[in-house]
């Protein structure tokens, strides 16, 4: 018997982890496919998908259900074409067979796009949470972004929401953050006055002639200048040039664009014409600096409208560590001739002193840590105090937290390691060949928490375990893609690395603040950093030789190690104790 041509047969991919949620089986299909080739749906089933018949359930139950199916994924593609098309009437299937057969293999990989910031709620939304939502005047997504779980039981301001709607709404956001950062800049935008506007990063600035320093009070003759810039922004560009180190340009260039944008927007004049008065006073807005919606913001990336010079105070060594780098500009000013006299000679700062440059109070203890990981391992489930973290953001945390604790590497290090400085002695040791402050090579243990923690995380990546099968240039900790939070094949940039770990610890400190609020406390201070003082503090601790840790972390000096030595404080506050013990 000579068959019919199968409409459905077009080569289909097969059946991946990649096909969307709810998509029809191999057997479903194959069902479907030979119903659109004119054969009668009871022998279509009884052929394809014989258990399931009986008990009740008719050949046109099933078709019916498998169609339904592949409409419900339609929609959730947001494809409303194809929804249209796959929910034709029965009796019109032979005039539809081939434009069925592609809208089914557009839907085997279709993916939802990417949420946009002036999508209207409906396109998101179940109706009903939409009405309500309507009836409060939240119409788009950027409305609504600013109403989400930055506080407990957010919801109940918007009376007739429901818990369950607003769980819904927490789940949405949180698999799409980037819109919450898009909505914030909006705000910030529309609220920032003319001289707000001037504060910029570095790259972006456009300094005003009369400010530019072609005219600074303060400058040399130009014959006998070194430099051919004409002006402050080209003369310390230059300087920043001398540095070939991008840790050192990144954090020198912090300081110059700092004081080059307070110069402007405070004190209405240009670098090469402040005075040491001009100096005093830039002390103590470092201490405060003011007005704060003008300087002061979280964590944003460069390109943000959001980016502001300042996440907060600075402490009086970091007020120090600033002045002392202005100071070094100002030097090499004056040595090239462009400027006659560094405004930030002799001001000191009280409490900068570098004897106490290195703070160990800033680590966890054994206990501390235990909890903030474990903290970590429920992320992927929603809670009061989280919601929840997609899977590979929750995996990244997870991977950055031991890896880093058990290496102490620094962020920027941390950021830039690739799988091609991995290394394996001949003794099966691991290492990590980084590079540290001033350029310097160096190699440092992989124990095996760093390296077990390593093996999970590239599997969880879909990369290889195997080192002869790795690609020397992926980096060891991956970014995540927009659109799809999936590893996106880059490395996680310095700010986002921050910000990620901040995240966490802001999350983890609402989570025990109610049973622990001195840890809470702690943790809402704490910074990428303190994994590194941590680490140092429990390898002291649990025994490890001053030397060995000091090699591992790259300290000059065996002193500066010793001050996570924490063993002869214990000690002596235990004996003095025992001998003057409570009264009874």
């Amino acid at each position: 018997m000579k068959m019919r041509p199968d409409p459905l047969s077009a080569p289909a991919a097969s059946p991946t982890p990649a096909e969307p949620r709810g998509f029809p089986d191999a057997g479903e299909l194959a069902m479907l496919r030979a119903w659109y080739a004119g054969v009668p749906v009871r022998q279509a089933v009884a052929r394809y998908l014989p258990a399931s018949l009986g008990e009740g359930k008719s050949a046109r139950g099933v078709l019916g259900r498998i169609r339904r199916e592949l409409v419900a994924v339609a929609r959730a593609a947001h494809r409303e074409d194809l929804a249209a098309l796959l929910a034709h009437p029965a009796n019109e299937r032979g005039q539809h067979a081939k434009a069925v057969a592609h809208a089914i293999e557009v839907l085997r990989t279709a993916r939802p796009p990417a949420p946009q910031i002036a999508d209207a709620i409906a396109r998101w939304f179940a109706p009903r949470a939409v009405r309500v939502l309507h009836a409060h005047g939240i119409t788009t997504l950027a409305d609504l972004t600013l109403r989400i779980p930055r506080r407990r039981q957010w919801w109940k301001a918007v009376p007739g929401l429901g818990a369950a709607s607003a769980r819904a709404i927490e789940v949405f956001f949180a698999a799409w953050p980037a819109l919450t950062e898009k909505a914030r800049a909006l705000v910030v935008a529309s609220q920032r006055g003319p001289m707000d506007t001037m504060c910029v990063p570095w790259e972006a600035i456009r300094v005003p002639h009369e400010v530019d320093g072609s005219d600074g009070t303060f400058r040399a003759p130009r014959a006998t200048c070194t430099l051919d810039a004409t002006n402050d922004y080209e003369a310390v560009q230059t300087w920043l040039a001398l540095h070939e180190s991008p840790a050192t340009q990144r954090t020198y260039r912090k300081e110059a664009e700092r004081l080059i944008l307070w110069a402007i927007v405070e004190r209405g004049r240009a670098l090469s014409s402040l005075t040491t008065d001009d100096a005093i006073a830039y002390r103590t807005f470092l201490r405060h600096p003011s007005p704060r919606a003008r300087w002061v913001g979280p964590v944003q990336p460069r390109t943000s409208p959001g980016w502001r010079p300042f996440s907060g105070s600075l402490s009086a060594r970091s007020i120090a560590h600033a002045l002392s780098i202005l100071g070094a500009l100002f030097r090499w000013l004056v040595e090239q001739r462009y400027v006659l006299a560094n405004p930030f000679a002799g001001v000191k700062v009280r409490g900068g002193s570098s004897a106490s440059a290195l703070d160990a109070s800033h680590a966890f203890t054994e206990g501390e840590w235990a909890l903030a990981r474990t903290l970590a391992d429920g992320l992927e489930w929603s809670s009061e105090w989280s919601p929840r973290w997609t899977a590979p953001a929750a995996q990244r945390l997870r991977f950055l937290l031991d890896f880093g604790y058990a290496t102490g590497l620094r962020a920027s290090e941390l950021v830039g390691a690739t799988l091609g400085h991995v290394e394996t002695d001949a003794r099966g040791d691991h290492w990590l060949r980084v590079t540290g402050k001033g350029n310097k090579l160096a190699r440092v243990a992989l124990p095996p928490l760093a390296w077990e923690a390593l093996a999970r995380y590239l599997a969880e990546r879909g990369l290889p375990v195997t080192p002869a099968r790795w690609r020397p240039d992926t980096p060891v900790i991956g970014s995540l893609d927009g659109g799809t939070r999936t590893d996106s094949g880059a490395a996680i940039s310095s700010v986002r690395l921050w910000g990620v770990l901040r995240r966490f610890f802001q999350l983890a400190a609402n989570a025990i603040e109610a049973d622990h609020p001195p840890l809470a406390e702690k943790l809402r201070r704490a910074s990428p950093h303190w994994m590194r003082h941590t680490h140092a503090t429990h390898a002291l601790g649990r025994g490890a030789e001053l030397t060995t840790v000091r090699d591992n972390l790259r300290h000059a000096s065996v002193s500066t190690t010793s001050l996570y030595l924490h063993s002869d404080e214990v000690e002596r506050a235990r004996q003095i104790g025992d001998a003057f013990s409570a009264r009874t």
